[in-house]
């Protein structure tokens, strides 16, 4: 398990800190630049790698991996993408840390009361209502009262984070069909 627990808690933190970074970035095609960014496509991965270790090992596993994935995430993100000189580049760092850690703990144990239910119940219904206390909790942090247009940014990123859950679905049962969980 601690090869699999290390790659899992690295994993986390490679898609806190490429979603905390990309997040910063307007998608500028389509006229999209004020309902969503790049880090919308990246981020429900992180729901994907609890899941999968709440599954696998249980919900005291899959804490300890957000714990791990967050610090790692964190510390990085604090590192190489925030500029202190920059007050929403410290907010972002804060609103990721503060949206992370309650959205994961939460998709956790809604997972694990669910996790009896048919196969895509508990990755789907924790992923969903995780995605969006995580979307709005960091959007409202990071760029509140900044100019930055957060509520229609937080709503296009959320449509696309549901959507990208459900196709998160697919990787979930492969490796469900692949490996036994518990």
């Amino acid at each position: 398990m601690s090869k699999l627990f290390t790659t899992l808690s690295i994993l986390m933190g490679v898609v806190v800190l490429s979603s905390n970074y990309l997040v910063q970035f307007p998608i500028n095609y389509y006229g999209l630049s004020e309902i969503l960014t790049y880090g919308a496509f990246s981020y429900p991965v992180a729901f994907l790698i609890t899941d999968l270790a709440n599954r696998f090992y249980g919900k005291f596993v899959a804490r300890k991996i957000v714990y791990f994935g967050f610090f790692i995430g964190i510390i990085f993100t604090l590192l190489f993408s925030t500029d202190f000189a920059d007050l929403i580049s410290i907010r972002i760092a804060i609103g990721s840390g503060v949206a992370f850690i309650t959205a994961q703990l939460l998709d956790i144990q809604i997972f694990d009361r669910l996790r009896e239910k048919k196969w895509f119940i508990a990755p789907l219904t924790s992923s969903f209502i995780g995605s969006t206390v995580d979307t709005f909790l960091f959007f409202s942090i990071s760029f509140y009262a900044t100019g930055v247009p957060w509520i229609t940014l937080s709503l296009g990123d959320l449509a696309v984070k549901l959507f990208v859950s459900l196709v998160m679905l697919i990787p979930f049962k492969i490796l469900l069909t692949i490996s036994k969980p518990i």
